[in-house]
């Protein structure tokens, strides 16, 4: 009987990393197989193999990813061709139960990794990092053509990632990591893609609903929680239980998405699960977070939550923070009236593991709403650098 023979596994450099409340693979677009150093199937394939998707268990068991959204991540960073930028910075958000990643949205958790990935792997210029003090990465986000600055922090020339720094959703203290994103809506774009700051959403067989629509960060549809029967105090275990309002979320998400002219036609939702995002909003109210803290209404300024590829998630997207902080500071959107209305610069909002405080600046021109700045802290951490085995036929 002659044996079957198999492909070899090849091993490619990567680095496993934690970015904020999200954990992701990382590489060097150099490092990458050759055929994979070109946008296209092979490169996917590949990158699927390394999360371990499409696994039909939803466990992720035979590749690096954890079975949650959170975790089914991929980064791809090589210097940066574009002027007045250090590293250019590619983020794919793997399906943990179909052969899909979708390119079409950035990752603000793991944009806090990428500054330190940057600097500890030769793509900024030696000349701009300090011994001591913040190195200053400009980053190009290629998914959504934006501008991010990293402030990362430098301790005898190496980053400095422990810390004492304590973030929500995050079991451990680290390195604070201050992260600004420059002009997250196009200037000739509209932050409001319908025009206006609150819009009434139609659902077939669901009902109506007043929403706020932004795209600033990621685009994302906000509701008031009590439109949905929530309290807008949610935890994981209250939604991604329940298929029923798993379903009913992702049928207002894709009904958005065609509203806010993403899509064509709702069933191509299927194909887009990373954006929009669909969020919820409520006035400030007493919790328990998920890790059992409690948190106080008089400590924050709103409540929120947010799906992400149709779960719940555990804390809140950095991207949808940005969305968060840009609608709370814009007069009479939902976020807005939730924190009580006016004129914000700033708000610290509760979500499922604790609280997040997120400052924003954005003006009217010509009529139009213009995000200037959102800004944030993160923290990030190398949890493993080496090679990941994947089999040479499967990509």
């Amino acid at each position: 009987m002659t044996q079957k023979s198999h492909a070899p596994q090849i091993a490619v450099k990567a680095t496993y990393m934690r970015g904020g409340t999200s954990k992701g693979t990382f590489f060097l677009l150099s490092d990458l197989p050759e055929r994979c150093q070109t946008a296209g199937q092979a490169r996917d394939n590949f990158l699927l193999r390394v999360v371990g998707s499409p696994d039909p268990y939803g466990k992720q068991i035979d590749g690096l990813g954890n079975g949650s959204s959170s975790t089914s991540k991929v980064v791809i960073l090589s210097k940066s061709e574009k002027a007045d930028h250090d590293v250019t910075y590619l983020f794919g958000q793997v399906a943990i139960d179909k052969p899909m990643i979708d390119w079409s949205g950035n990752c603000g958790n793991l944009t806090a990794a990428v500054g330190s990935f940057a600097i500890q792997n030769g793509l900024i210029d030696p000349a701009k990092i300090p011994k001591n003090g913040i190195c200053q990465v400009r980053i190009w986000q290629q998914n959504i053509s934006k501008t991010i600055i990293a402030y990362v922090p430098m301790t005898d020339g190496q980053v400095q990632e422990t810390g004492d720094f304590e973030l929500d959703g995050v079991t451990f203290p680290a390195a604070e990591v201050k992260i600004e994103f420059i002009d997250p809506v196009d200037a000739d774009g509209d932050m409001f893609p319908t025009g206006n700051i609150v819009d009434t959403l139609d659902v077939p067989d669901i009902g109506s609903f007043t929403v706020t629509m932004i795209n600033a960060g990621i685009p994302t549809i906000f509701l008031n929680a009590k439109d949905l029967g929530f309290t807008g105090t949610e935890l994981q275990k209250d939604i991604n239980s329940n298929a029923a309002t798993l379903a009913k979320l992702e049928k207002i998400r894709a009904y958005g998405a065609v509203k806010m002219g993403l899509i064509l036609d709702i069933k191509q939702a299927e194909t887009r699960q990373h954006t929009p995002k669909i969020a919820w909003v409520a006035p400030p109210a007493d919790y328990i977070a998920s890790s059992g803290k409690a948190v106080n209404a008089k400590d924050i300024q709103l409540l929120t939550r947010a799906m992400s590829m149709g779960q719940l998630h555990h804390a809140m997207m950095g991207t949808a923070s940005v969305a968060i902080g840009t609608a709370a500071t814009i007069p009479n959107t939902l976020p807005n009236l939730a924190a009580g209305g006016g004129n914000l610069t700033e708000v610290r909002f509760g979500h499922p593991s604790g609280t997040l405080l997120v400052g924003g600046q954005s003006e009217q021109v010509a009529g139009r709403w213009q995000a200037k700045k959102v800004s944030m802290s993160r923290s990030a951490r190398r949890l493993m650098v080496g090679d990941v085995f994947v089999p040479a036929d499967s990509f």
